[in-house]
């Protein structure tokens, strides 16, 4: 079967239908006449036009019809993608994709997680307007299916997976994505937790935990207002370093309802509101925060029943809650299999390598973002935001899941946060109620479960019980500038340090990283460069792809071969190379792959880090110590080895070994690690004989919002992998063919914009 064009007009139109409708009354009597029109209005009326680059604008006239037509402009898309994101969360990985370790711990976790109770809590949190989005949302979904059935992507066509939503399931989605951060990192701890004494082939648990951040999250912001601006009013950079792939990519979309929302940006593939975007008066952004979301309990257990842990003077029972679990076997035919999660009062028990369930302790987890249930909330007050200052409000009001938040208004503010779900747990809680654990991370906060004392504070100020107020939260509003890179919120603007709050927040008066450090290195240089600062002076931050580690360190390192026969063809690539990472230049993946390696090495500056100098150091290489001059020398061999092994060569052009696959046809793609010294972040695995490819994580959606001097605004974009990951639509590579070729596109937000488009696309939808 033939498949449809990606915006083919459905072939049954609810128009049709209200045709027949008035036809048939004509023979009725007027009472009749009038009782089956006002019996065939329709639920949904959407107008959903496309413009260049398959970027869908869904205007409507209510909430209902606008989830209407964001789901179906959203499914256009990425169908398949959020049908493996629901079967995912309702538990059925393993039934539909197959039996692993990963798929059981995400079922089992899902389950136990993603209860009826928990659904029903959120149902009732809703708001008036966001049920009405979420009816129309999942009717808007299943409405695409209908329209093409038979006819889906390749990567989904005729898989039993693909099915009608539920309301219960776009609350399992948001759900989701909010504990993704927190309970969400330790799905095998969770599913895998048991006690001492049960057979080890029973247990699931994972012997390589990751307490650090997991890859594939980051993000750059930039805000400028008015006392460096050009204009006089504010301009922000939008930087998220997200995953190329899975339902985490972004996608470009425009809602309006006439008089009430204009707003355009992006959400994830599998959320439902506008996560990173702007308005007529304001641009915001998103980069994930140090903050915590969850802390650790260790529970002290009953000598006599290892099933019960001591709180105070008495002891409390561990629930255990039984998951079954679908699989389907050789023949095809589904089967079960019964599993047992474990909860503590605070959350789900959890078991690692480090963190054993043994004879005496045990480990819980409670999470910050588990109970938030309205975020929608939030969003809908940053879609119809006109100043930092109501970003700032919407924000407060119930935060965000687990990001910064970085804004910049018309008026000329700017504008960070860090107001997120995070414990209510101080200082002093946390000297109090501390528990060391031999080998566990310094920022890993561990608590002792007995004692009351150690439960998180509770606040009436918080919306959400034992959450950090929003109040207690850093933030600053400047007319100069602020940015964040991943780091705390300490050094949003150097000239204005952000101080005295809890560690559980973020660190402060410490080292910052080298792509934060690349920001604010570029943001000195313009302003002590220039009077003022265009849109194009912060899009040349990223796009000029400079490597600050390499402009801060390399020619130190070069003095380490002089005379040493052994790294000359590494030393030689990297004296040639210009020190930045366009797809033109020749010999940064050298400076890759040695850094990954020497940034380890103890005591690698000649300067340490200096709190009166917190922007330029640490800095050089301490060439004076003998041990350091030879750990560097051998990782240059290292470097050069792992590469000659590849088979890559130590001059290639960069573009020709970092690309992304396009059906016939592989796209350079420019930037690199921000470990490595890079402000503009793209990370790749290099895999023998092809090179950095696929991408797996960085430079996203990028958007760089201004306003004119009358305070129109003028917004520039790029999403990197461009709008489907589906080989076969028109929009699987356009964009990233843009910015392989350092582009920008202007968004088209206005309606004379968007009826002016050579490329204009329109669908009806009524229902």
């Amino acid at each position: 079967m033939q498949k449809p064009n990606y915006f083919q007009t459905p072939t049954v139109h609810r128009s049709l239908m209200l045709v027949a409708a008035a036809l048939l009354s004509a023979a009725c009597s007027t009472e009749e006449s009038a009782q089956t029109q006002v019996a065939t209005q329709p639920t949904y009326n959407v107008d959903i036009r496309w413009t260049s680059y398959g970027i869908p604008h869904v205007k409507a006239q209510d909430w209902q019809s606008l989830g209407y037509g964001f789901a179906y402009a959203t499914a256009t898309d990425a169908v398949c993608v959020i049908a493996r994101d629901v079967a995912m969360v309702n538990g059925t990985s393993s039934l539909y994709f197959g039996e692993s370790d990963d798929h059981l711990a995400s079922d089992v976790f899902h389950k136990a997680i993603l209860t009826d109770a928990k659904l029903d809590a959120y149902q009732a949190a809703q708001s008036p307007r966001t049920h009405a989005f979420n009816d129309g949302y999942v009717a808007g979904y299943n409405r695409y299916l209908r329209d093409h059935e038979g006819a889906l992507p390749a990567s989904c066509e005729n898989q039993p997976w693909v099915k009608d939503i539920s309301l219960q399931d776009m609350h399992r989605l948001a759900i989701g994505v909010g504990i993704r951060y927190g309970l969400g990192r330790f799905q095998k701890e969770i599913a895998g937790a048991s006690p001492h004494g049960v057979l080890e082939e029973q247990k699931q648990v994972a012997a390589d935990t990751q307490w650090d951040w997991p890859a594939g999250i980051g993000s750059n912001a930039v805000a400028v207002g008015s006392a460096l601006s050009e204009s006089g009013r504010g301009i922000l950079l939008g930087n998220p370093h997200y995953p190329w792939h899975g339902s985490s990519r972004f996608h470009l979309l425009h809602a309006t309802i006439p008089g009430e929302l204009d707003v355009m940006g992006t959400s994830l593939l599998n959320t439902s509101r506008v996560a990173i975007g702007f308005n007529k008066d304001i641009a915001w952004t998103h980069t994930v925060s140090t903050a915590l979301r969850f802390t650790l309990y260790q529970l002290e257990l009953n000598p006599e029943n290892p099933m019960e842990y001591k709180y105070q003077d008495t002891y409390r029972p561990i629930q255990a809650r039984t998951i079954q679990v679908a699989n389907a076997d050789a023949q095809g035919r589904s089967e079960t299999s019964q599993h047992t999660v474990y909860f503590s009062h605070y959350g789900p028990m959890i078991e690692s390598d480090l963190l054993s369930w043994g004879d005496t302790h045990a480990y819980t987890l409670r999470d910050a973002v588990l109970d938030n249930y309205l975020t929608a909330d939030t969003y809908d007050a940053l879609n119809t935001a006109t100043s930092t200052a109501e970003v700032e409000a919407a924000i407060s009001k119930h935060g965000v899941y687990w990001t910064n938040t970085i804004a910049a208004d018309s008026q000329g503010n700017a504008f960070y946060a860090d107001i997120s779900g995070t414990p209510n747990v101080d200082a002093e809680l946390i000297e109090a109620c501390g528990v060391n654990v031999a080998d566990a991370p310094a920022r890993l906060v561990i608590l002792d479960g007995s004692r009351a004392a150690c439960e998180w504070k509770t606040d009436p100020r918080s919306a959400v019980p034992g959450a950090l107020p929003a109040e207690d939260m850093p933030r600053i509003t400047r007319q100069d500038y602020v940015t964040n890179s991943n780091d705390s919120y300490w050094l949003s603007n150097p000239d204005a340090p952000l101080e005295g709050y809890s560690p559980i927040i973020g660190s402060e008066r410490s080292a910052r990283s080298l792509r934060t450090r690349a920001g604010l290195t570029q943001m000195a240089e313009i302003m002590s460069s220039q009077e003022k600062i265009a849109p194009a002076d912060i899009k040349d931050m990223l796009y000029n792809h400079r490597n600050y580690g390499a402009e801060l360190l390399l020619d130190d390192v070069l003095q380490l071969c002089d005379g040493d026969a052994q790294i000359k063809p590494a030393c030689d690539a990297l004296s040639q190379w210009d020190r930045t990472m366009n797809v033109d230049a020749k010999g940064g993946h050298v400076w890759r792959e040695f850094w990954s390696i020497a940034r380890s090495v103890d005591n690698v500056y000649a300067t340490e880090f200096d709190i009166n100098d917190p922007v330029n150091t640490p800095a050089g290489i301490n060439l004076s110590d003998v041990e350091v001059s030879d750990a560097l020398r051998a990782a240059l061999l290292a470097a050069q080895t792992k590469l000659q092994d590849a088979n890559i060569a130590l001059d290639a052009r960069l573009g020709d070994i970092q690309y992304a696959p396009r059906n016939d046809k592989n796209i350079p793609i420019p930037g690199g690690q921000g470990w490595a010294g890079m402000f503009s972040m793209i990370m790749a695995d290099l895999d023998a004989e092809k090179g950095y490819s696929p991408i797996v994580h960085g430079n996203s959606y990028i958007q760089v919002v201004s306003w004119d001097e009358r305070g129109r605004v003028q917004p520039s974009a790029m999403l990197t992998y461009s709008q489907s990951p589906e080989p076969e639509s028109p929009h699987y590579s356009d964009l990233t063919e843009i910015y392989a070729q350092g582009g920008w596109i202007d968004l088209p937000f206005t309606e004379a914009e968007i009826e002016a488009d050579p490329n204009l696309k329109r669908l009806q939808l009524s229902e």
